[in-house]
């Protein structure tokens, strides 16, 4: 959610070149960011009175959301908000891991999330970094049948992606050295961009901030960043139509993150991912 939908909509839509859609009163006036034919975020305004931190939260694609809840209960999990309906679009709910990572749970009816990734504008890649990688990563294999790719297992790095082999759609990191204290464990999103020095300049110019400046990778070019109402997130460079990894080789510098992201029902866009052995599929929406 967003405490000032206002500001932060004419911010995304600067920065990435999205379309703004709003539906009425009875979902909220959610607004759906779109580029080109294709949705690729939303945002839900916070409600009045909530003193929780702007975020991102991502939501996983399920086949059922009741059965999900149940698993994620048995495998330790907790729930933060009990499942809903959300019109004639999906069923919903928010859970938190083992490690206390918020993430989104989807099962669409008549809205399936976005489709469109790997391109500027579009997500590029979702990051869980974890507190306790030991129990997040079981934790996701058990309920949502993944099969994690181990990246890298040292003292110094741990590191393993989720999806097809050379084709990953997520990462997941032992973040236990590298998070500041008070800062929890949290999902984060990566958007494309041509250029991610020059989109972090951008951010600047319409009133956010440069969380860690740009570093580049194997995997290309990354800043992090925050949205004027304080919402973290991450720049990637990407060329149209290239699908990229952003799992980071840089494990020995620590992150500055944004206080409180990944807070229990705090989230100001949602992105959710189908992933299957065989089939991935990538989509995005908000709760």
């Amino acid at each position: 959610m967003t405490s000032d939908p206002s500001k932060d909509r004419e911010f995304y839509t600067q920065l990435f070149g999205w379309h703004a859609s709003e539906s009425g009163p009875e979902y909220g006036n959610y607004v759906t960011f779109s580029r080109g034919a294709a949705d690729v975020a939303g945002m839900a305004a916070a409600p009045d009175g909530s003193n929780a931190p702007d975020a991102w939260l991502v939501y996983l694609s399920v086949d059922d959301v009741d059965d999900t809840v149940t698993a994620a209960v048995a495998a330790g999990g907790q729930v933060l908000l009990e499942p809903l309906t959300v019109g004639g679009m999906g069923r919903t709910a928010v859970l938190a891991d083992p490690s206390g990572a918020a993430v989104g749970i989807w099962q669409p009816i008549e809205f399936d999330g976005f489709h469109t990734v790997a391109r500027p504008g579009t997500p590029i890649w979702h990051e869980l970094s974890s507190r306790d990688y030991d129990a997040a990563l079981p934790f996701y294999a058990t309920v949502f049948g993944w099969d994690p790719q181990v990246l890298s297992d040292t003292p110094e790095f741990r590191y393993s992606t989720i999806g097809p082999e050379g084709m990953p759609v997520a990462g997941v990191m032992d973040s236990t050295a590298f998070l500041p204290e008070g800062v929890p464990s949290h999902w984060a999103v990566y958007f494309g961009v041509p250029d991610a020095a020059t989109a972090a300049a951008r951010v600047v110019e319409l009133g956010g901030a440069v969380l860690r400046e740009p570093w580049d990778s194997e995997f290309g070019t990354f800043a992090q960043v925050a949205d004027p109402t304080g919402a973290m997130f991450y720049l990637g460079s990407v060329e149209a139509g290239t699908p990229t990894g952003a799992a980071r080789d840089d494990a020995t510098t620590t992150e500055t993150v944004a206080t409180g992201v990944g807070d229990d029902a705090a989230f100001a866009d949602a992105a959710f991912i189908d992933v299957d052995e065989s089939d991935v599929e990538t989509s995005q929406s908000a709760g």
